[in-house]
């Protein structure tokens, strides 16, 4: 397959569900599949594949100890992904989906370990982003979503930062455009209490640690 054949030029606001289609058929069969989120380019596998998992690892020279988060269609392919769905995460979904934070729930059991390095924990979020959205959506509801960088280097908001060694390893290039980029996602922890920031991002600590307050939602929903 030639490096043109694999990149595919796709407008958020013209979604082709062709290509979206084509790209989901090659992480169902084990594949990977570079494509933006509302950060920065991702690469993505089927988490429920564990060897489709350790592609990613490779692919990405990524300490196997560091869990790998995912995206996720919608609300109840989070349920699906998690064991656990306590109240904080509830009211962190609720104000912040579709969107850049990652909330950190334990790992429902279908999903292997080498995806979460044995943590028992995911990080996953549903993106504001149409493509990712719709492939997530397309490729059975959840995605891994990492950064599509090599370890070491900047993630990257354009696909022509995308180093050879991913894009070699990947069977599609959803090709958007620039991306924000700037700040990643915001991962937060809330299978501990209080909960905790595990790294910063675009969704501030402080509007996390507000949501959290209790009787914010209440007031909010009044």
């Amino acid at each position: 397959m030639s490096a043109k054949s694999r990149t595919f030029r796709i407008d958020p606001a013209s979604i082709s569900l062709e290509t979206i289609g084509l790209a989901a058929s090659i992480l169902r069969a084990g594949g990977l599949v570079l494509y933006p989120t509302e950060t920065f380019y991702a690469i993505g596998a089927n988490p429920a594949d564990a060897r489709a998992v350790n592609r990613v690892f490779e692919a990405k020279g990524r300490d196997f100890g560091k869990p790998l988060p995912l995206i996720a269609a919608n609300r109840e392919d989070v349920l699906r992904a998690a064991a656990e769905w306590p109240e904080e995460a509830e009211a962190l979904a609720r104000m912040f989906w579709p969107g850049a934070l990652s909330i950190i729930v334990t790992a429902a059991a279908f999903l292997p370990p080498s995806l979460h390095a044995g943590t028992g924990k995911i990080a996953i979020r549903v993106s504001s982003h149409a493509v990712s959205s719709l492939l997530a959506r397309a490729a059975g509801g959840l995605i891994v979503s990492t950064s599509a960088n090599t370890a070491g280097e900047p993630p990257p908001s354009r696909a022509g930062d995308i180093g050879k060694q991913l894009f070699e390893s990947a069977g599609a290039l959803l090709d958007s455009g620039d991306l924000p980029g700037a700040l990643p996602s915001t991962i937060v922890d809330v299978t501990v209490r209080p909960a905790a920031l595990i790294r910063a991002g675009q969704v501030p600590w402080e509007k996390v640690r507000r949501a959290l307050e209790p009787g914010f939602h209440t007031a909010v929903s009044e």
